[in-house]
Formats: structure tokens, sequence, C-alpha cells
């Protein structure tokens, strides 16, 4: 029975991002799915067996951490579990004893893990305050710049990832591969959310919903839900900050003789004087027409691009009146 080394099972360095490690774990998973090898299925299973097993643990930073930390210890009580059928330890103030089924049983060292990571190994002494916390969970989250603008609660519906209900992130039942989860330990579930969404968020920050995310263990809390925000592209606007642009087309006469317009805002229509002589591209400000500032009081800015538009189908009356406002301009009247 050998230390388990978890890097190595998924070909990534120590070192590795959590990105490379998830990559890492799918490309084995499918290329060791037993659906995929129909004529080597039993040592399939095992290779997939022991991929989900090295990515439950590298997959999770809390995890993780923990198996670096302690790494070499485990790989001693292997040593000393090789020796004798039962083994008792402690770690963190926990105690663990384990049936091993003898020197070169089937047991395999990751009960060890197995038990100290969730819970659910072939002996616990530990009693009661062994609950573990669900595994907080992050999805995105797509709003549009109205929803940004208004807040509020929204109705949602998103894909969690979550662990299988049915083996409880094993990946096995009753020793064989999980046919719900088909051995990954994780299933894609369709949760309906009310979200209480932040007026002025921006993109890329996250909602914290309480107690929505991964199942606990053993009684234990429920983790958290964390919606990362990505907002639509706005036909009509575009955001910096808490500022808003617009492009609005006006005509030359607006321009050069000033006068009224309708701008839209997120608030509805509002009127905009033009002064005379405005030239063309200039920039506009409607003061707290913008977002709301998510920390703080207040509201950003919109700026209005005014974009002059020539007349078309000019009629042969139009046309001589150009031609002396042109005369007029180049001193030729």
């Amino acid at each position: 029975m050998n230390f388990k080394d978890y890097y190595s099972i998924l070909g990534v360095p120590k070192n590795a991002a959590e990105k490379d490690i998830k990559s890492a774990y799918r490309k084995l998973a499918r290329k060791w799915h037993p659906d995929a090898n129909p004529k080597n299925t039993k040592e399939a299973e095992e290779k997939f067996k022991e991929i989900s097993e090295a990515y439950e643990v590298l997959g999770d930073p809390e995890k993780r951490k923990k198996y670096d930390v302690l790494g070499p210890n485990w790989q001693q009580a292997a040593q000393q579990a090789e020796q004798q059928r039962r083994y008792h330890t402690t770690v963190n103030g926990q105690e663990f004893e384990f049936d091993l089924g003898g020197p070169g049983g089937p047991s395999g060292f990751s009960d060890f893990f197995d038990t100290f990571f969730s819970g659910v190994g072939r002996r616990q002494t530990a009693g009661p305050g062994f609950e573990r916390r669900g595994q907080d969970l992050e999805t995105t989250i797509e709003l549009t710049l109205h929803d940004v603008y208004e807040g509020g609660t929204k109705a949602v519906s998103l894909q969690i990832e979550d662990l299988c209900p049915r083996c409880h992130g094993t990946g096995t039942v009753e020793r064989h591969l999980c046919p719900v989860c088909h051995g990954t330990g994780r299933v894609l579930l369709n949760k309906r959310f009310e979200v209480t969404i932040p007026k002025g968020i921006g993109e890329g920050q996250r909602i914290r919903l309480a107690g929505q995310g991964g199942a606990g263990l053993n009684g234990g809390p429920n983790g958290d839900l964390y919606l990362i925000v990505r907002l639509q592209d706005d036909p009509t606007y575009k955001r910096k900050g808490d500022d808003l642009y617009v492009d609005l087309p006006v005509s030359i006469y607006d321009l050069v003789l000033g006068g009224e317009v309708n701008v839209p805002t997120l608030s509805g229509q509002v009127a905009m004087t033009i002064p005379a002589g405005t030239q063309n591209n200039r920039l506009l400000r409607l003061s707290g027409r913008g977002l709301p500032q998510v920390k703080g009081k207040g509201s950003g800015d919109q700026y209005v691009r005014l974009i002059g538009q020539l007349p078309a189908n000019l009629t042969d009356k139009e046309k001589k009146l150009f031609k002396e406002l042109s005369a007029l301009r180049n001193g030729k009247a």
C-alpha cells in the first residue's frame, strides 16, 4: 500500500494553478471513463476512481492545503498500516480508527483521505464535532444594465456543480461507479434563486448567497454560493465606472443654431439644451444620470456625444441656400 501522489496522478506540478488542475482532471476523466474503454472496463474503472480521488482533494483549496502540509505524515502512517490490520491515529485533535484488511488488503490508504476530508471513512471514533461544512460554489450571473441600475430582487435559474446526491461525492455506490455522476462525484443541478442585486454592481464583482452552496456532511452547514457578475452588452449605453456614455444623432441645424433635444436615460427621456455653435462629437454632461454608486451616496453622470447628421435628399431650393451660405462664409457674396 503506497502513499498516493495526487499531483503525479493528474500529471501536474505541485504549484499548478486551480484551472490547470481542473483541466488536467477533465482530460484524464474523458480518457479513462469506463464508457470510453469498453474493451478494458475494469482497468478504466480503477484508473477513473483514482483520478476522481485526486481531483476531489487537489480541486478543493482547503483539502489541497491539508494534503500539502500533512502528506508526508500520511505516507509514514501508510507504512505502519501495512504491518497491522487496524490503524489508529489522531490528526488535529480528531481520532480515527481504520480496518484495513491486513497487509496488502483491499482498502488502500485512500480511506484515510476519505475519512479526514469528508467524514465518511470506514470507521470514525471522534464522536460529536466531526461535521463538515459544505463547499463554497461559484457560478456566473448575467445582468443587464437596467438590472444594475434598478437593483432589487431578481429570480434567476442557474446550473450549479455540486456533490452527487446519490454517492455524496465519492463516485461509487456499493463498490461500483455511481450511475448518476458516472464516477466524477459531482453533477450539474438546476436551481432557482431569488437574488438581491445591489444597485450599481460592476463586472466581476460577486454576490454572496449564504447557505446556498455545497451540501454539508454529517449534519454540517451548507457552503455559500458566489455569483460572479457578467454584464451584457447594451445597445445604447457604454459604461465606464459609474458613468454612462451614449451617442445621440442630432441635426446640423441644432449644432449651428442651438436647440432642445430629448435624450434617452435609464430613468426615461430627459430634455437637454444644445448651445448654439456646438461642434460635432462634443460631449455634454447630464449630472447624476449615470449608475448608482455601490458604496456611498449619489450616482455617476451620463455623457452625451452629439453626432451631427447631414440632411439627405436636398431640394433645389435647399441646395441654393447652402451655396449662398458657403459664399458668405468664403467672402464671395
